[in-house]
């Protein structure tokens, strides 16, 4: 046994964040997972791995050991991100709070209006013959929901999506490992500076005029007996608009490339509707968009006879263990009536993803409604995909489109 494992970092041999690998996930990490299911990762990143579906799903429900504080992900801001980088305890008081926003029963008033801006953007390019699906359809339809949960304008939506960007995929373009920590880590503080800045204007406005939206009931919020302070409202908007604007719109980009090459389950989807919430949790699982999250270990902490050390940086392969055949039978097949299915492609344990139920509405309505609407589609000839590193986005992502009723729509 030894704090790192040298011959595993060997094995492992690649950067599970690289562009490289987000292309073909599937063959890197199986490897990860038969050879090295506690690896270490080359620089920058000097952390351990885990990759079996066993592994990551005890990690993630036990925070006591991997703690999900800010340490591990620092990404500009200037306190921990509440809930995400907050333990429990104190982790459970703000879940309380915040639960009931997203829990079926509230989102369940949202699914009308989910459902005609759906098609109020297919309208806009259903005509056409090609369409960048990413660009015209997974930005928006997620991203203007999320804006009208929150009240905030919609014509801040390129300001906010560049913010996204600039935290999430600072390292966008950037070759030499060093140099792009150095040059990342300068992006995200001062875009995380200017989100603040932002949503301590929003929250300064909300509390002098209050409306009906989500902005207003965290101004007005109360835990313990209390009301929030500005600084816990802005810690909860920064993990919000991060997590609402991009995390559908990369599961809707990875779920359609899937599909527009793959035409025996785009039909299956067409000709049986009902198959869609299955289809939604299957492609979650298999195309799973966020690759993986980090947790901090709080004391020595020994799996497959590796011991990671106290303070040492764990990532937690999402994509490797919802692709792990020691939990998912013949894992490389797309099946939309797998039973059971205990994907953690939304996480799993106390930090579970928050926003998991309005994330499976909002995929569930909009591939209903694109495969009613558009029912024959596929990846214009010669294209290749590109998908990002980290959060798998596809973009651009050009599909040949085909709606019902015109000759040969469905085939």
């Amino acid at each position: 046994m030894s704090q790192y494992d040298a011959k595993a970092e060997s094995k492992a041999g690649f950067n599970p964040f690289d562009t490289a690998v987000a292309q073909n996930p599937h063959a890197h990490f199986k490897r990860l997972r038969d050879e090295a299911p506690v690896s270490g990762s080359p620089p920058p990143f000097q952390n351990f791995v885990l990759s079996r579906y066993e592994d990551v799903r005890w990690a993630l429900k036990h925070p006591e050991l991997f703690s999900s504080s800010a340490d591990a992900v620092p990404i500009g801001q200037d306190r921990p991100l509440i809930p995400l980088q907050i333990d429990p305890p104190e982790h459970a008081k703000y879940r309380r709070l915040l639960d009931p926003l997203f829990s079926p029963k509230a989102l369940s008033v949202m699914e009308d209006d989910a459902r005609k801006l759906v098609n109020e953007i297919i309208d806009r390019f259903v005509d056409d013959e090609t369409v960048d699906f990413h660009a015209a359809f997974a930005v928006p339809v997620p991203c203007t929901l999320f804006l009208r949960l929150m009240g905030l304008p919609q014509d801040h939506l390129e300001q906010f999506l560049t913010w996204k960007d600039q935290i999430l995929r600072a390292d966008a373009g950037l070759d030499d490992p060093i140099e792009n920590h150095k040059a990342s880590a300068a992006i995200r503080r001062d875009t995380g500076k200017a989100i603040y800045e932002y949503f301590a204007a929003a929250i300064a406005a909300r509390r002098q005029d209050p409306t009906d939206d989500m902005l207003t009931y965290l101004v007005n919020a109360e835990i313990e007996g209390r009301r929030l302070t500005d600084e816990e409202v802005l810690d909860v908007c920064f993990l919000f608009i991060l997590a609402g604007l991009d995390t559908v719109t990369a599961s809707l980009d990875c779920m359609m490339a899937r599909l527009a090459g793959h035409a025996e389950e785009r039909r299956a989807l067409v000709e049986d509707p009902s198959l869609t919430v299955g289809a939604v949790e299957e492609l979650l699982r298999h195309e799973t968009p966020v690759t993986g999250i980090l947790r901090v270990t709080t004391e020595p902490v020994v799996r497959h006879d590796v011991e990671m050390k106290e303070h040492a940086i764990v990532t937690c392969l999402l994509h490797a263990a919802n692709m792990d055949e020691r939990e998912f039978p013949d894992p490389e097949t797309v099946d939309f009536r797998r039973e059971p299915n205990r994907h953690i492609a939304l996480g799993a344990g106390p930090h579970r993803c928050l926003g998991s139920h309005l994330a499976r509405l909002e995929l569930r309505v909009a591939l209903e409604e694109f495969h009613r609407r558009i029912p024959d589609y596929a990846l214009v000839p010669g294209v290749t995909l590109e998908y990002t590193a980290g959060i798998r986005q596809v973009s651009p992502l050009p599909l040949v489109i085909r709606p019902a009723g015109t000759v040969g729509g469905g085939n």
